[in-house]
């Protein structure tokens, strides 16, 4: 029999599976992969990893088959009920965006939810499509499809549809238009509702606050930079998405501050441009692998 573990259920195969994984190895976790597809453990912790269909992922979570899982929003919303068996959201990853839409053929006259009414909407999202009829009060037939959701309308199954959209390429391609958002999604990382196994509840939240740290430190730039004392409120206030900078004076300089700050936001030529244009000298930008 196995030593007991903290279980994370992630996507076995798509477009969340590999970008969970990183996400694990980033927080200093280090996967062993055997010769078991289904089961990879963690060599310096007590985790297993269960490799799973992604629509089982909020049911092992939901039924402590697994303390954690890493799913779409978008898939969390769709497949468990609210009760005392729906997982619980921990926290957002910052990957897999997407966005779940109403789309209809271009040219389709819509003003809001209302000119959906006595409409047929294909979709294979028909529990969240539910959930936004009933919000915005509209009777609509819902038909629930396995796939090939953008087909329906060209092939008069539906007037309208409820789908995934990332780029829009693939509703352009068939000659359709998103008209309104049912979904923000995103990866998130789901708790069991009756919580973490008591042995690995300190585990648990370390897990927790090293995702959140990954999740911080992506995209953020440690920016250091010399300026004169006289167009510094001007120089911090073009730093993207910073907190307040640590300001230190330079040996034997009066009219010249060092200036580091963590930006959360892209830095961009531009905005070196700008710090350059306000009297900044001396600037480096370098990545955040770590950060809590």
């Amino acid at each position: 029999m196995s030593a007991p573990a903290l279980r994370i259920a992630v996507q076995k195969s798509g477009r969340l599976a590999e970008k969970s994984l990183e996400l694990i190895e980033a927080a200093g976790f280090r996967i062993m992969k055997g010769a078991n597809d289904l089961l990879y453990r963690v060599e310096n912790a007590p985790i297993d990893i269960l490799r799973v269909r992604d629509d089982d992922i909020p049911t092992f979570v939901g039924d402590g088959v697994a303390d954690f899982g890493i799913v779409g929003r978008n898939v969390l919303a769709e497949a468990v009920e609210d009760g005392a068996r729906a997982p619980v959201e921990a926290m957002a990853l910052g990957f897999g965006r997407c966005t779940l839409k109403i789309a209809a053929p271009i040219g389709f006259k819509y003003a809001n939810a209302h000119s959906l009414a006595g409409l047929r909407i294909a979709t294979t999202y028909p529990r969240s499509l539910k959930r936004f009829l009933e919000a915005h009060g509209v009777q609509a037939e819902i038909l629930t499809m396995r796939g090939a959701v953008e087909v329906a309308p060209r092939l008069h199954l539906a007037q309208a549809i409820c789908d995934l959209v990332s780029t829009g390429a693939t509703l352009e391609a068939n000659g359709l238009e998103a008209l309104d958002t049912v979904l923000e999604s995103e990866a998130v990382l789901i708790r069991a509702p009756k919580g973490v196994q008591a042995q690995f509840a300190a585990l648990g939240e370390s897990m927790i606050a090293r995702f959140k740290g990954v999740a911080a430190s992506r995209g953020a730039k440690y920016i250091m930079m010399n300026a004169p004392r006289a167009r510094l409120a001007e120089i911090t206030a073009i730093l993207p998405g910073a907190d307040a900078p640590t300001i230190t004076p330079l040996a034997g300089r009066e009219d010249v501050l060092a200036v580091h700050a963590v930006c959360q936001e892209s830095v961009f030529w531009e905005t070196l441009e700008r710090l350059k244009e306000a009297g900044a000298s001396a600037i480096l930008v370098l990545p955040i692998e770590k950060m809590m």
